[in-house]
């Protein structure tokens, strides 16, 4: 049954190199159970004059204001019943609509779940809030305060800029339904009856209380008898 899960996150800077590397599995991420995981990656419209995404998320790093996010990231279910080949599409149509123009990176895995239940694909798209604007610039400078009047002179102008919070929660609801309902589209055109609904369990009516993440090391903090628990509450 296809899952309804999406996390929109931000990084400060300092945290988008190294979190590069984690979702690739690459520099000290190479070794241990995770390094086997990661099925797909890719990355796009880098800046002029940037030639690789570990130099792109440097340059954030180093560039991007102290209280700036040097980068977001959207962390997102896929389903079991589509292939690798369907999740990798689905996963890059979704940053066509979504991240568009902006600088990205994306890395597709595929780990056994912690509790056995078979394999939990999920995406990483990491992005920029930087528009590049075509003018070349030295990487760092990339990230430095846009210049309105003398644009050369500045870094690109971000697309975050001036969004309120109020905004910015809006646009949380608006990319949650625009991925259930690519998501839906996917599964349709692939012949397959399940849906997702981006709506919370209150607002559509059910009175289950929402899963919470546990993560791996919780998971292994529990007792046979709570993880027995939680399978039965997931197949109710």
């Amino acid at each position: 049954m296809a899952l309804m899960h999406i996390e929109i996150k931000s990084g400060k800077p300092g945290k988008a190199a190294d979190h590069a590397q984690y979702i690739l599995r690459e520099g000290s991420h190479r070794k241990g159970i995770k390094a086997k995981d990661i099925v797909a990656r890719g990355h796009g419209n880098l800046p002029v004059g940037i030639q690789d995404p570990l130099t792109f998320w440097k340059a954030a790093d180093k560039g991007e204001r102290v209280n700036g996010a040097a980068y977001r990231e959207i962390v997102i279910a896929l389903p079991c019943e589509l292939t690798p080949a369907q999740r990798r599409g689905l996963v890059e149509e979704f940053i066509d609509r979504e991240v568009r123009e902006k600088p990205y990176e994306f890395a597709l895995h595929c780990p056994n779940a912690a509790l056995g239940e078979g394999e939990q694909p999920h995406a990483h798209v990491m992005f920029s809030d930087r528009i590049p604007d075509g003018i070349l610039r030295k990487p760092e400078c990339f990230f430095h305060r846009y210049n309105a009047r003398h644009p050369e002179k500045g870094g690109c102008r971000k697309d975050s800029g001036g969004k309120d919070p109020v905004t910015f929660r809006q646009e949380v609801v608006r990319q949650r339904e625009s991925w259930a309902s690519l998501l839906n589209e996917y599964l349709v055109k692939y012949g397959h009856e399940s849906k997702v609904d981006a709506r919370s369990n209150r607002d559509r009516g059910i009175a289950r209380e929402p899963e919470r993440h546990l993560g791996p090391a919780r998971i292994r903090a529990l007792t046979v008898a709570e993880k027995d628990e939680i399978q039965q509450a997931r197949s109710a």
